[in-house]
C-alpha cells in the first residue's frame, strides 16, 4: 500500500520549519498590533483627528491593505531577483525598527504613531507576501504541497488568534503598556532568528531588471498574469475571499459590542472562533485532497461560506441584549448557534483558500511566480479597498451591520455562480470528488510518475462507466478523455466529460471521420503540453478480464512521441457501474462504500511503446492489486 508521510513531518524539516516559524511570529505581531489598536479605540477612547470609533478602525484596516497595492509589484520582482531567504532576513530586520516605533507608540498612548506602524507593517507584509507563497514550491515537493499551504494557513490563523486575544488581554492589564512593547519586540527578534535559519532559495530570475515605477510594473505584472486563465480566475477567487474578510472582519468588533451587547472578550471569542475554523479547514484540505491540489473543493468552500454566512444572519438576535462578557455569551442557548456559523464560515473559507493558492503555485510559470504571487497581493488589495467602500456605502445608507452581513453572503452566491461559469473546472472536479469519495474509498499508488508538465499519455484498463471520472479525480493535473462516444453521450456524465473537453472516438468502420477527428485532436493536445487519457481495450470488459489492447496507442505515440504511462483499475468489477450482473447500472448496487486502488507505472518511452507490451504491464498491476 503506498503511504503518503503525514503534512505535520514537513514541520521536522528545515526546508519549512524556519519559514513556518517565521511566518507565524510575522503574523502574530501583525494582529497583535492591529488588534490592541482597535482595542484602544473601540474600548478605551482612543482618538485621531476627531474620527468615530467605527471610522478609525476602517482606517486603521485601510493603512494596512494600502502598501499591498502601492509595493507588491516592487516586492515580487525582489523576491524572483534575489535569493528568498536572503530577502525574509532583510524584512525581519525592518519588522525591529517598526515595532521600536510601535512601542513609543503605546508608551506615550499616541494614535498618530500606532496608526503609522499599522501602515509600516503592512509594507512588511508587502514584502513578505509574495515570497512565504512562491518559495514553498522551491522548498516542497509537488505532493507536499497542499499539506505546507494548510500548516501555512493553519499556523497564521493560529497567530490571527493568539495575537488577537494577546492584544486584547495585554490592553486591558497593563495601563503602561509594558508587556505589550516586550511582546511586540521578543516576536520580532524570534522572527529574525527563524528567518537566518531558512535554507537558500535561489533567485528564478536573477536577470529581472528591477522597474522601480509601481504604477508600470503594477500594470506589466496583472497583464501577465492575466495571461494563463486558471490563474487569473484562481486570483480573482482568492481576492473575493479577502472582500468576504474584510468585511467580516472591519464590522466585527462593532457587531460583538453594538448587535451582540458583548464587551472586547466577546468579539475576541468570535475571532477565535472564526480563525481556528479556517486553520482547521485548511488542515482538512490535505486529507480530503489526497496530496493533490484539488479543485473540487474551493466550490465545495464557496457553497459553505454562502450557506453559513446566510445563517449568520437568522441566528442573530433583533435587539442587542444586556452588556456582557464572553462567559455571559456563551451561556446564551441562542449564541450556540452564531458560534456555530462562524467557525463553519472559517472551516468552509479554508477549503475554498488553501486549494486556490497551491494552483496559482503549481500553474504559475517558475520565472514569474513571485510576480503572480504581488498581483494577487495587489487584487487582494484592491477588493479590500472595493469592500471597504461597499461597506461604508450601506452603513452611509442606514443599513444594519447584520443585514451587511447578509447582503455579503448573498453576494457570494451571485458572484461563486459566475466564476464557476468562466470556469467549470472547478465545479466539475467538485462534482467528480462528491461521486468518488462518496461511492468509494480510492488508494492510490504511483501516480507521482506521471509528469508534472509536458504531454504524455495515460492507458488504463476499462472496467466501468466510473473510469474516467476515477482517473479524472485522482490525477492532479487536467485530464483529456478519449472515450467511446456512446458513453460520452451518457446523461449527466456527459456534462463533466464535456466540461474537462473529452475527446468522442467511434470505430473506423462505424464512422471513419469521427475516428480520424479523434487522433487529430489527440495529437493536438500532446502537441500543447497537456496530458490525455487512453482505454487501449476500445470497451469494457464483459468478464473482468482485460481485452486486447488495440494498436491505436502506437499510432498516437508514433505521430506524437511522448511518454506513455500505464495505469490499472483494481476492485471496479462487481461495482454497480460494471457489466458484471449483466447491464451496468440496471441491477441493484451490492456494495457501498468499496475499496478500489488506482496504480500507475514509470513511464514508457514513446520509442518502447507496444499495445501488448502496456497490456503486460496493465496485468501486472491489476494482478498486485492484493
Amino acid at each position: 500500500m503506498s503511504q503518503h508521510p503525514n503534512q505535520f513531518d514537513l514541520l521536522k524539516t528545515r526546508r519549512f520549519l524556519p519559514l513556518f516559524i517565521t511566518q507565524f511570529f510575522g503574523a502574530f505581531n501583525d494582529n497583535l498590533l492591529k488588534n490592541a489598536v482597535v482595542v484602544l479605540i473601540n474600548f478605551h477612547g482612543m482618538q485621531l483627528l476627531g474620527l468615530a470609533p467605527e471610522l478609525m478602525i476602517q482606517l486603521a484596516a485601510a493603512l494596512f491593505i494600502l502598501p499591498f497595492f502601492l509595493f507588491s509589484a516592487t516586492a515580487g520582482q525582489l523576491c524572483e531577483k534575489y535569493d528568498k531567504a536572503a530577502i525574509a532576513r532583510v524584512v525581519k530586520q525592518m519588522e525591529i525598527a517598526i515595532m521600536l516605533v510601535a512601542a513609543l507608540g503605546f508608551w506615550l498612548h499616541n494614535g498618530m504613531l500606532l496608526m503609522s506602524t499599522i501602515f509600516l507593517m503592512g509594507v512588511h507584509s508587502t514584502l513578505f507576501g509574495p515570497l512565504k507563497f512562491s518559495v514553498l514550491p522551491q522548498y516542497l515537493r509537488p505532493s507536499e504541497l497542499v499539506g505546507g499551504n494548510g500548516l501555512i494557513e493553519m499556523g497564521t490563523f493560529v497567530s490571527i488568534i493568539l495575537g488577537q486575544v494577546a492584544g486584547t488581554v495585554l490592553v486591558n492589564a497593563d495601563e503602561s503598556r509594558i508587556t505589550i512593547i516586550v511582546a511586540l519586540l521578543g516576536c520580532a527578534l524570534a522572527g529574525l532568528a527563524s528567518a537566518r535559519a531558512m535554507p537558500p532559495a535561489p533567485p528564478t530570475s536573477a536577470a529581472l531588471p528591477i522597474d522601480w515605477n509601481m504604477a508600470r510594473q503594477t500594470w506589466l505584472i496583472i497583464k501577465q498574469a492575466k495571461q494563463s486563465r486558471p490563474v487569473w480566475l484562481a486570483l480573482l477567487g482568492i481576492s473575493w475571499f479577502w472582500f468576504l474578510g474584510a468585511i467580516y472582519l472591519s464590522k466585527l468588533p462593532t457587531f460583538a459590542s453594538d448587535v451582540l451587547g458583548g464587551d472586547a472578550s466577546v468579539y475576541t471569542l468570535l475571532m477565535t472562533l472564526f480563525s481556528l475554523g479556517v486553520g482547521l479547514g485548511s488542515m482538512l484540505c490535505e486529507k480530503l485532497s489526497g496530496n493533490k491540489v484539488e479543485l473540487g473543493l474551493v466550490p465545495f468552500g464557496s457553497l459553505g461560506l454562502c450557506l453559513f454566512g446566510i445563517d449568520l444572519y437568522f441566528a442573530t438576535p433583533a435587539h442587542a441584549p444586556a452588556l456582557t462578557d464572553w462567559l455571559g455569551f456563551v451561556a446564551q442557548p441562542a449564541s450556540w448557534r452564531m458560534m456555530a456559523d462562524f467557525a463553519l464560515i472559517g472551516v468552509f473559507g479554508g477549503f475554498y483558500i488553501v486549494p486556490l493558492y497551491a494552483l496559482v503555485q503549481s500553474r504559475a510559470a517558475p520565472e514569474f511566480r513571485s510576480r503572480a504571487i504581488a498581483a494577487n497581493n495587489i487584487l487582494n488589495s484592491l477588493f479590500m479597498v472595493v469592500s471597504a467602500a461597499f461597506a461604508a456605502v450601506l452603513a452611509g445608507q442606514g443599513v444594519s451591520i447584520h443585514n451587511v452581513l447578509l447582503i455579503t453572503a448573498l453576494l457570494n452566491v451571485v458572484v461563486a455562480i459566475y466564476i464557476y461559469s468562466l470556469l467549470p473546472e472547478f465545479l466539475m472536479r467538485f462534482v467528480i470528488w462528491l461521486l468518488t469519495h462518496t461511492l468509494y474509498r480510492i488508494r492510490h499508488e504511483g501516480l507521482a510518475h506521471i509528469p508534472d508538465e509536458g504531454g504524455c499519455v495515460l492507458v488504463c484498463n476499462h472496467v466501468s462507466f466510473m473510469d474516467a471520472l476515477i482517473l479524472a479525480g485522482a490525477v492532479r493535473r487536467p485530464v483529456r478523455f478519449v472515450m467511446d462516444h456512446h458513453i460520452f453521450k451518457v446523461p449527466v456524465l456527459n456534462f463533466v466529460f464535456r466540461t474537462a473537453r473529452a475527446i468522442p472516438i467511434a470505430p473506423a468502420k462505424e464512422d471513419p471521420q469521427a475516428k480520424q477527428r479523434a487522433f487529430d485532436a489527440v495529437a493536438a493536445a500532446l502537441a500543447e503540453g497537456e496530458v490525455v487519457c487512453i482505454f487501449p481495450e476500445g470497451k469494457i470488459t464483459a468478464d473482468g478480464q482485460i481485452n486486447v489492447f488495440k494498436s491505436g496507442i502506437e499510432e498516437i505515440v508514433a505521430r506524437t512521441p511522448v511518454p506513455v504511462i500505464p495505469m490499472a483499475l483494481c476492485g471496479m468489477w462487481g461495482s454497480f457501474f460494471s457489466r458484471r450482473y449483466g447491464a451496468a447500472m440496471l441491477s441493484l448496487p451490492r456494495r457501498a462504500w468499496s475499496k478500489i486502488a488506482l496504480k500507475a507505472a514509470p513511464p514508457v518511452p514513446a520509442a518502447n511503446v507496444s499495445a501488448a507490451g502496456l497490456q503486460e504491464i496493465v496485468s501486472q498491476l491489476r494482478d498486485d492489486w492484493y
